[in-house]
């Protein structure tokens, strides 16, 4: 196998120098033979598999990976077609870590007249462009939607008032108690609407800032998720103890989780498993900034997940795909994320919807409400 692999690669069996220059890329290369097993693959390739050279050499590479059968129809085609084959944007996730996703570029390349059917591949990670681009995507449109918020609340607010105080005024007139029922209820549908509206612009108060142990705030998000989820749902936590304290304002950070927990269970109707977890992960993007450590604090649920139709304007205000729903829960959460520097983001597909609350743990800069 050893010499197979040295073949493919066009030098001389113990050659030495090649295998620690191809160590030196960050594209991820890998060799595989006419049954597509691994002969050969640098450490940038063992990283983004989640595995270990010595454990992948040998091994179907359809078992290194979630979607197996995508990558040996890839395969099938490279050596179809005997050219090379570029795919772009493939979505790539390691069997060993299920909570891991990349997007990549790859290209295949038939080696043919070297190894019978053998490819030689090369991977590209290009998910933290992507994710930047993402959530740059993210930040615009949190702007969008804070100026439109501000925009729908003159135009609603000044006609409401007008009709409360005039409802207000009438009731003074009326003669009986019964024709007064109708000006209240009048009056309450006009404050239901302004509170609607008020809610429309997320929270309206200064930040107040302290030091935060987020598993705190998590384990009271817990208990209140737990207390109002139906007896078919069931509630899990997963904490990385080594958080640190972060700098935010507690009764906003409860409110943001306690929207993200919500939509969570809501979206189970009923049935399913929802997981609050916490990780710190490094040299991490928040849209275009890199933070040295960032909290992530991820809601997953089992649920049917984020319809597609959706998948752009789910952070715009009166957004939902939920009969019934406001659309206002997830617009006020990220922009609580959005003023302490953070931001959410969400990944889905039918059977597993992570929305992770991302927040540096330096400060972020406080917006004026």
């Amino acid at each position: 196998m050893a010499a197979d692999a040295a073949a493919a690669t066009g030098e001389e069996p113990g050659a030495p120098g090649s295998a620690a220059l191809l160590d030196l890329l960050a594209t991820a290369v890998l060799v595989v033979d006419a049954r597509s097993n691994v002969l050969a693959l640098n450490h940038a390739a063992a990283d983004l598999l989640a595995t270990s050279p010595g454990t992948a050499r040998g091994r179907p590479l359809a078992a290194l990976v979630a979607d197996g059968a995508a990558v040996l129809h890839l395969l099938e085609r490279s050596r179809a077609s005997e050219e090379r084959l570029a795919v772009r944007d493939f979505a790539l996730a390691p069997a060993a870590r299920g909570d891991a996703r990349y997007q990549v570029d790859v290209s295949l390349t038939p080696l043919a007249g070297v190894l019978p059917g053998g490819v030689l591949i090369e991977i590209a990670d290009t998910t933290g462009p992507s994710r930047m681009t993402r959530d740059a995507a993210l930040l615009v449109q949190q702007g969008g939607s804070r100026a439109m918020a501000r925009q729908l609340a003159h135009e609603i607010k000044n006609p409401l008032g007008g009709l409360r105080g005039a409802a207000q005024l009438l009731e003074r007139e009326l003669p009986s108690q019964e024709l007064r029922e109708y000006t209240r209820v009048i009056i309450g549908e006009a404050d239901r609407l302004c509170a609607l509206v008020d809610s429309l612009l997320g929270p309206a108060r200064p930040m107040r800032r302290e030091a935060v142990n987020v598993h705190e705030v998590l384990d009271r998000v817990y208990r209140l998720a737990r207390g109002e989820a139906p007896a078919g749902v069931a509630i899990e936590r997963d904490y990385d103890p080594s958080l640190p304290p972060l700098a935010l304002d507690r009764d906003l950070l409860v409110q943001a989780m306690l929207n993200l927990a919500r939509n969570a269970v809501q979206a189970l109707d009923g049935r399913g498993r929802l997981t609050l977890r916490s990780r710190a992960l490094t040299n991490a993007t928040i849209g275009t900034g890199r933070h040295r450590v960032v909290a992530s604090l991820q809601f997953e649920d089992d649920g049917p997940g984020v319809p597609p139709e959706l998948g752009e304007s789910i952070f715009y205000p009166l957004v939902t795909a939920r009969a019934g729903g406001t659309g206002l829960g997830l617009a006020v959460a990220q922009d609580i994320a959005t003023r302490h520097g953070g931001i959410i983001e969400f990944d889905s597909r039918p059977g597993r919807t992570v929305f992770s609350l991302l927040l540096p743990l330096e400060n972020g800069h406080d917006e004026a409400a």
